[in-house]
């Protein structure tokens, strides 16, 4: 969809088009709502890029992150712009919306800003993916779920592995002689290669292999009219499993931010931790170091998963080098959320 293709569906001349997409008071408020209606209606994105056709090829990588709200994702943006100025890079910065799909946001940027490269930051894509093929640019995930179809991919990929890093969490907690576990999940319904989903079979594996029988009344899922993996949502899901009466020693929450909100649910129950119970969270956040108490969590290597993301892209790039797929080791942190039992 071009502007001359908005302008034929309007009845009026391209000029008119791109006044109205500017603002311009000269165009009849009458014609800039047909004009803007027209644009929404068929995805138009107006290239700003083209308006000089002489400029130098643009030397930007792109950024995509999905979920704003997220800590996690936030620390990472600064790894990430120092690695692409080190390479010689611009970078640009762009947060997907929890409604919006990642391929179509991508194709909107690429388009609108003439990108040498992309970097998604999270999210899940379903592959093949055709729309991310035809970008035009080489791009990397970072931390995306995908399917684990056996298919190659047709780009590189950096993450780890959460049903392994979630199963070595909850095997900590029953090593410690827990055996009510009960869990703060994702989202119902999630994709099978969704991040809740996959944290949430490390946590069923982990119970199996240590003898414990699941009980789906320890599980919680997280609320859907709240942020994803954020502290609120962390809050509320403890406390209906709280309300509901559940019975249980021990918490492994998907996400540290998560694991912040259900500490505050618990004390305002009248439940210590780790005392009356421990909890374990997911992502490494630096702020779970100086919680009361510190919170054991399972430490992504933040750098490592940036600087990679930024190396496999310049790769592609400059030397047109083939997909690798990276999947990094996780860390768990010991601290004091979590008391052994007898």
């Amino acid at each position: 969809m071009t502007i001359k293709d908005i302008a034929r569906i309007c009845g009026v001349g391209i000029g008119t088009v791109s006044r109205a997409i500017n603002n311009d008071p000269r165009v009849s408020e009458k014609t800039q709502e047909k004009i803007l209606r027209a644009v929404k209606e068929h995805h138009y994105v107006p290239n700003n890029s083209a308006r000089n056709l002489k400029m130098a090829e643009s030397n930007t990588i792109g950024l995509l992150f999905s979920g704003i709200d997220n800590p996690f994702f936030q620390g990472m943006i600064s790894i990430f712009e120092n690695a692409c100025d080190e390479l010689g890079y611009s970078f640009f910065l762009y947060a997907v919306r929890e409604n919006d799909r990642v391929e179509n946001v991508a194709m909107e940027v690429c388009k609108e800003r003439r990108l040498k490269g992309l970097i998604i930051l999270g999210g899940q894509l379903s592959f093949p993916n055709r729309r991310l093929d035809s970008l035009g640019v080489p791009y990397v995930l970072c931390t995306v779920t995908v399917p684990r179809d056996g298919d190659a991919l047709p780009c590189s990929t950096v993450s780890i592995d959460d049903e392994k890093e979630s199963f070595r969490a909850v095997s900590y907690l029953c090593e410690q002689g827990h055996r009510r576990i009960a869990i703060l999940a994702g989202r119902t319904g999630e994709s099978s290669y969704g991040v809740g989903t996959l944290r949430l079979a490390g946590y069923r594996r982990a119970l199996e292999e240590h003898g414990i029988e699941f009980d789906p009344a320890l599980v919680e899922y997280m609320s859907e009219d709240l942020p994803e993996y954020s502290m609120p949502n962390g809050y509320d899901t403890m406390k209906r499993l709280l309300a509901r009466g559940a019975d249980f020693t021990a918490v492994f929450a998907v996400s540290d931010t998560m694991a912040f909100g259900a500490v505050r649910a618990l004390r305002e129950a009248g439940r210590r931790v780790p005392e009356d119970c421990s909890i374990i969270g997911y992502d490494g956040q630096y702020y779970t170091e100086f919680m009361t108490p510190s919170l054991t969590t399972v430490v992504q290597p933040v750098s490592e998963m940036a600087l990679k993301s930024v190396e496999l892209l310049d790769d592609a790039i400059r030397r047109n080098a083939p997909p690798v797929c990276v999947t990094y080791d996780a860390e768990l942190r010991i601290r004091e959320s979590v008391m052994r039992l007898p």
